[in-house]
């Protein structure tokens, strides 16, 4: 039997901007289109937990594209935030924030939780994935370094596991590699495979 077979023939449609959700959907091997996401306010109630927030998020998003769904059609949104010491940790808003992030999660450890929502006329599903991620110290000519050759300014957190600063700064992570890059793809190819 074919992997995923059962949405052979259904239109899967990934509404977002990241290119790493793009190469990461695309390496399950099945066929997908891009919708990049309506401008969606990040915003949520106060009192979510810090895994249900990126759910939110991801729902809200799909939300937003509902009525491009059809019966052969499946959305798949996402969300990804960090989170450190009580508090989410956004996407950076310039060089300065990026550069105080950094610092902050240096000789730190943080989580990093995406939320999935995967949605067709008549069915949703989302869930969470967590990782814990342990950045060794950085000096200041590392972070200076990284943010002048990579400028991570679309990234949560401000950095991207896949680039320079996690090759030299990421000391250990436990859960999944693909869930800090943005996607928990073994996650989603089992609820993929249910669904």
């Amino acid at each position: 039997m074919p992997i995923l077979e059962n949405i052979r023939g259904k239109k899967v449609i990934l509404a977002s901007k990241s290119p790493r959700r793009h190469l990461l959907l695309g390496e399950l091997g099945i066929e997908y289109e891009i919708v990049e996401n309506h401008e969606v306010k990040e915003e949520y109630p106060d009192n979510l937990k810090p895994e249900d927030i990126p759910v939110y998020l991801a729902k809200k998003k799909a939300a937003e594209f509902s009525g491009i769904l059809n019966k052969e059609s499946i959305l798949i949104t996402a969300d990804t935030i960090v989170w450190c010491e009580g508090h989410v940790i956004n996407k950076p808003v310039d060089k300065e924030d990026a550069w105080r992030i950094l610092d902050r999660l240096s000789g730190n450890m943080h989580t990093v939780i995406t939320g999935v929502c995967i949605t067709s006329l008549d069915k949703e599903v989302s869930f969470f994935a967590t990782t814990d991620v342990y950045f060794s110290t950085l000096t200041k000519e590392e972070i200076d370094h990284y943010l002048k050759e990579y400028r991570p300014y679309d990234k949560a957190g401000a950095y991207g596991i896949q680039e320079w600063i996690g090759y030299i700064g990421i000391e250990k992570i436990d859960g999944s590699y693909f869930n800090v890059m943005g996607l928990p793809i073994q996650k989603l190819y089992r609820e993929l495979k249910n669904f």
